[in-house]
């Protein structure tokens, strides 16, 4: 008798709770299927098509996409090289590590294209410069970006340890510059450091550039639940960053993607992308996007992501708002988390289209 109250409580949940779930998540690809058939975002709205999306970066950056260009055509390492000398750490500190990310992650996927040859043109910078600061910084953003890649490889520690140690080279090559110090926090957290470790490093980054969205972005993860600690530690973290922002600054948006890193897997609360917690999290990043620099380099980072999360509470005016200016470059979470960033880039946008049009939007 009592399985049977344990099994009629198992059903009534699932009932209630998973099946509208699932009801809304059928809904929702059911809606999508008719969305591509009913509206066309790129002949009707002038959305680049999903084969021209770029994974590289999550905006334009003409002198970066052209160096990387450079480098994997004739795998020569000076328009990066150069590219970097001019991107000066103290008064671009937020774009320098953008590019140094950006390069490193190129050399990774030409390697992993190309096992043994790929990324040639890294491995001859540092050897004909060891002496530049910025291909240091690429160098052990790459190992970083290696080890990371297969965090099961009987490898995977000594990468991260190399790395480190390229970093101790960058940081010594330019001692202003805040990206040999954000690099070492994502090692930090591939090695498992203390949280005493992690804290003393974090001060060594605030030091250098205290309101740094791209370092804050790196330390986040460390004290996500997914990584590190609680989900508790994750957002008092990113509060008590929102909270100390200095106008103009996108720290605001730090919530936000706290948020996104602790979403279940499966929605079982009813609204839940309506609900006060993810509301208010959109709102203060909204704020942010609406104060911060337009050229400011990490900006397309928090519109991706309020792309993603305006789609799934249905604020699909506000989601076409942010679509506009982000839209043809897609190398930002929540995409890059996808085994298929274009795809699912493409389903939201569809999505974001189809509410639209329901709700009278103008073409």
């Amino acid at each position: 008798m009592e399985f049977l109250v344990i099994l009629l409580a198992v059903v009534l949940v699932c009932g209630v709770v998973i099946g509208p779930a699932m009801r809304r998540r059928r809904a929702g690809q059911d809606a999508l299927r008719g969305d591509r058939t009913a509206v066309d975002p790129v002949g009707v709205y002038g959305f680049v098509p999903a084969e021209r999306l770029d994974v590289r970066l999550p905006g334009p950056d003409p002198e970066l996409l052209a160096a990387v260009e450079e480098a994997r055509r004739t795998q020569d390492w000076k328009p990066a090289a150069d590219l970097l000398a001019r991107t000066d750490a103290t008064s671009a500190p937020e774009l320098r590590w953008q590019r140094v990310h950006t390069l490193a992650g190129a050399a990774a996927q030409e390697l992993a294209e190309t096992p043994g040859t790929g990324g040639m043109w890294l491995r001859h910078w540092r050897v004909v410069a060891p002496k530049d600061a910025g291909g240091a910084a690429v160098q052990a953003e790459f190992l970083a970006q290696q080890a990371m890649r297969d965090p099961s490889s009987q490898d995977y520690r000594m990468i991260l340890e190399e790395a480190r140690t390229v970093c101790g080279e960058a940081a010594l090559l330019a001692p202003g510059d805040p990206v040999p110090y954000i690099v070492q926090l994502g090692i930090a957290r591939g090695l498992g450091a203390s949280e005493a470790e992690f804290q003393s490093l974090w001060e060594t980054v605030l030091s250098r550039a205290p309101h740094h969205m791209g370092a804050h972005l790196v330390a986040l993860r460390y004290w996500s639940a997914k990584w590190h600690g609680t989900q508790e530690k994750a957002d008092a973290f990113a509060q008590r960053a929102a909270a100390a922002a200095p106008g103009g600054s996108l720290l605001p948006a730090l919530p936000l993607f706290a948020v996104h890193d602790h979403l279940p897997d499966v929605e079982l609360v009813p609204g839940l992308y309506r609900g006060v917690v993810v509301s208010q999290a959109i709102e203060a990043a909204r704020f942010a996007v609406a104060g911060a620099p337009a050229d400011h380099p990490v900006l397309p980072h928090v519109r991706h992501l309020l792309v993603w999360f305006l789609v799934r509470a249905e604020r699909y005016p506000e989601a076409m708002e942010q679509l506009r200016a982000v839209d043809g470059h897609i190398g930002a979470v929540p995409w890059s988390y996808e085994p298929d960033p274009v795809a699912a880039y493409a389903a939201f946008r569809a999505l974001a289209v189809a509410g639209w049009e329901r709700a009278g939007g103008s073409r």
